[in-house]
C-alpha cells in the first residue's frame, strides 16, 4: 500500500476535470484581453512582512492562516495566501506605473491558506484575479463589477447575486470605526472569544463571523452607510447609478465587508445559489492606499480575485468539446519506422497523434485507439507501404477507406 498522500487541503486533478480548468483558464484569457488587461506573473512566496503590511496584522489570513517559513538565510517567508500584495509589490519594484499602460493586469495561479478543507475550498487553491491602477473613477468601479459578473454569465453559471457595500475611507472610517467598537462592546458577552479579540483590534471583521449568534449580534451593530462621508458618499452613489446604466442587478449589503484590511470605497462580492454554505465565487474592491503603504506612490487601485475550484464546480452542465484524436497504427513492426514518418508529419500539420510503439498486433492498437478516443486510426501494411497510401478507419461508424498519402491531409481538413 502506498504510504504518501498528498496533504490535507490538496488534491490531484486529473482528465477529464482537468478539461475544465483548461477550458477555464483560455475564457479568462480571452475574455480580459478584450478590455486591454494584461497578464502579470508573481513568484509563489514573498517576503513575509509583504502580507503582514499589506494584508493586515489583525486579518485572520495573516493571524491563522498563512504559510510562513524561514529560509536558509532566516529570512522570513510567506507561500502567498493572495495575490494583489503581490502585483502591487512587482508594480512598486519593476517601475510598471511608468513603463507599462495601460495599467490593466490579470493573473492565474496557486494561493495558499491553512483553513479548513471544505466542498470548493482548499488550502493550495487556485484563483484568478485582476488589478487596475491609477484610476478612482467609480465608473471604473462599476466596470471591473460588470465584468465580473458578465464573465460568469458568459460561463452560463445561473443564480448569480451581486452584493455591494462602501466601507468607507481613512477620512471617515475611524469615527465610524469609535463607534462601533463602543456599540460592540456593550454587547461583548454575546460574542464568541474570536470577535471579542476584534473588538479592539480590527472591529470590521466582526461582520465576518459566520457563527449564528454572533451573526445575530452584529445585526445589530451600526452601520458604516449611515457614517460615510460625503466623498465616500458620492463615489458610491456614482457606482451604483452606473452599475444601473450597465443593466447589473446588485443588492446593497451594508454589513458586507472584505477579509483583509486594505480595501477602501467599494467592496463587492458575487455569489451563486447553485452551491450552498460555500456558495462565494469572487469578491473584491478598491485599495486605494495600498500602494503608498508599500512604498509606492499614492495612486487608488481596484480588483477582485476569483475562487476557480468553485468556478469549475458550476462547469458540469458545458458540453466541453472532446478531443479529436489520430492514431497512427502498423500491421507489423516492420513498418513501425514508416508510421513513425506518419506520425511527425501529421503532428507538423497540427494534428494530435498517438502512436503505440509497443503495438503486437492491430486488434489491440485498436483496442487503445478507443482507450485515446481516437476519432480516426490510420493504418499502414504492407500494402499502404508499397503503394504510399494509408487505410483510414473511422472508429464511430467503423468504416474504412484506403487513402493516397499525397491526398491525406487534404481529406483530413474535410472530415477531421
Amino acid at each position: 500500500m502506498n504510504e504518501f498522500k498528498a496533504p490535507k487541503g490538496t488534491r490531484d486533478i486529473f482528465p477529464p476535470e482537468i478539461q475544465k480548468w483548461q477550458f477555464l483558464e483560455r475564457a479568462i484569457h480571452d475574455y480580459y484581453q478584450k478590455f486591454l488587461y494584461q497578464e502579470i506573473r508573481t513568484p509563489i512566496f514573498e517576503h513575509s512582512e509583504l502580507f503582514s503590511r499589506g494584508i493586515g496584522d489583525e486579518t485572520d489570513v495573516v493571524q491563522k492562516e498563512m504559510y510562513t517559513f524561514k529560509d536558509k538565510s532566516d529570512r522570513s517567508l510567506t507561500l502567498r495566501p493572495e495575490n494583489t500584495a503581490a502585483v502591487v509589490r512587482a508594480a512598486i519594484e519593476n517601475n510598471l506605473f511608468e513603463t507599462v499602460a495601460p495599467l490593466r493586469f490579470y493573473y492565474i495561479g496557486p494561493m495558499f491558506r491553512y483553513d479548513k478543507p471544505q466542498k470548493g475550498r482548499y488550502r493550495q487553491f487556485q484563483q484568478f484575479g485582476i488589478e487596475v491602477f491609477a484610476d478612482e473613477s467609480p465608473q471604473l468601479d462599476a466596470e471591473v463589477i460588470f465584468s465580473a459578473v458578465d464573465f460568469l454569465k458568459n460561463l452560463q453559471i445561473t443564480d448569480i447575486r451581486l452584493e455591494l457595500n462602501s466601507v468607507g475611507c481613512p477620512q471617515c472610517r475611524p469615527a465610524y470605526l469609535d463607534v462601533l467598537r463602543r456599540a460592540a462592546s456593550a454587547e461583548k458577552n454575546k460574542f464568541c472569544a474570536d470577535c471579542q479579540r476584534k473588538i479592539d483590534g480590527n472591529a470590521l471583521r466582526i461582520f465576518d463571523c459566520k457563527l449564528p449568534a454572533c451573526a445575530e449580534t452584529a445585526g445589530r451593530l451600526p452601520l458604516i452607510s449611515d457614517h460615510l462621508c460625503p466623498a465616500c458618499r458620492d463615489h458610491f452613489a456614482a457606482v451604483r447609478e452606473t452599475l444601473n446604466c450597465m443593466n447589473v442587478p446588485f443588492q446593497l449589503n451594508p454589513r458586507l465587508v472584505r477579509g483583509l484590511d486594505y480595501y477602501t470605497k467599494t467592496a463587492f462580492e458575487v455569489t451563486s445559489g447553485q452551491l450552498g454554505a460555500q456558495n462565494a465565487l469572487l469578491g473584491g474592491g478598491r485599495y486605494n492606499n495600498l500602494i503608498k503603504e508599500l512604498g509606492g506612490p499614492d495612486m487608488a487601485c481596484i480588483g477582485f480575485a476569483a475562487g476557480m475550484e468553485r468556478i469549475v464546480l458550476h462547469l458540469d452542465h458545458l458540453a466541453l468539446p472532446r478531443a479529436k484524436n489520430l492514431f497512427v497504427a502498423y500491421g507489423d513492426h516492420q513498418w513501425l519506422a514508416h508510421a513513425i514518418q506518419l506520425a511527425q508529419v501529421l503532428r507538423e500539420e497540427g494534428y494530435p497523434v498517438y502512436l503505440d510503439y509497443q503495438g503486437k498486433n492491430l486488434k489491440k492498437q485498436f483496442k487503445k485507439a478507443d482507450r485515446v478516443a481516437a476519432a480516426f486510426t490510420l493504418v499502414l501494411a504492407e500494402d499502404e507501404v508499397k503503394t504510399a497510401s494509408v487505410s483510414v478507419k473511422n472508429m464511430a461508424s467503423q468504416e474504412q477507406i484506403k487513402i493516397s498519402l499525397k491526398d491525406l491531409n487534404a481529406w483530413l481538413k474535410k472530415n477531421y
